[in-house]
């Protein structure tokens, strides 16, 4: 008999193998819409102090830029960034935070989906746009796909929220159920988002698992 346990370690192991390879995947997509490109600076959104070897892996793999830079709600002790901001991406910022934090290139990775409301979500890209000097990349798991990767249960997700929602907390996954600590999105939902910026020109790309699309990319650029 298969003990209950190990069981759920090795099934935990074998999802997080996934994301690790999906991220691979997002890498490889991001630094080929760099690549020829003029830039010095990077600034990353949503860092986290975890030190486990997945974590941060987008910003660590993005290579040969002068300056990398951080705003995260967590304290940031990592030597690879030269400015660091512990401050959430939906408050304010002030004219000498947006000019010290400034960047070329923004990326944040499955971060948004943390952030809280729908207009939580446009406060943190409305941000983003102002601390973007040339390009902008938000990656966040696709609700669409059949798996959600952070209860690693299929389906449920696909109910309306207030149903799922529901479903997490009876089981025990009260952290999730809360909108301010999860909130899935749809390629629409970040459509529709976008209609808020008309000086930003933008492109979503994909990554698919199971043949289905389970991580979004959105990938802006300043006019």
């Amino acid at each position: 008999m298969i003990n209950k346990y190990t069981y759920i370690r090795d099934h935990t192991k074998f999802t997080d193998n996934i994301i690790h390879k999906k991220r691979l995947e997002i890498i490889s997509i991001i630094t080929e819409k760099l690549m020829n490109g003029n830039f010095k600076d990077i600034l990353d959104i949503g860092t986290t102090e975890d030190t486990s070897e997945s974590s941060n892996l987008i910003i660590k793999n993005l290579k040969n830029f002068k300056s990398y830079k951080s705003i995260s709600n967590q304290k940031i002790t990592s030597n690879l960034f030269t400015k660091k901001l512990q401050k959430s991406i939906t408050q304010d910022f002030s004219l000498n935070e947006l000019e010290t934090f400034r960047s070329d290139v923004v990326v944040s990775n499955a971060t948004i989906e943390h952030v809280g409301s729908d207009q939580q979500q446009l406060k943190m890209l409305k941000n983003i746009v102002k601390l973007t000097k040339k390009i902008f990349i938000v990656v966040t798991p696709n609700r669409l796909h059949p798996i959600e990767f952070h209860s690693k249960i299929p389906f449920i997700h696909w109910l309306p929220k207030k149903m799922h929602r529901k479903i997490l907390s009876v089981i025990g996954m009260s952290y999730l159920s809360k909108e301010k600590n999860m909130n899935l999105l749809k390629p629409i939902n970040l459509v529709n988002l976008m209609k808020n910026f008309n000086n930003v020109e933008y492109e979503i790309k994909f990554v698919k698992f199971l043949m289905f699309k389970s991580n979004i990319i959105l990938i802006g650029k300043k006019n």
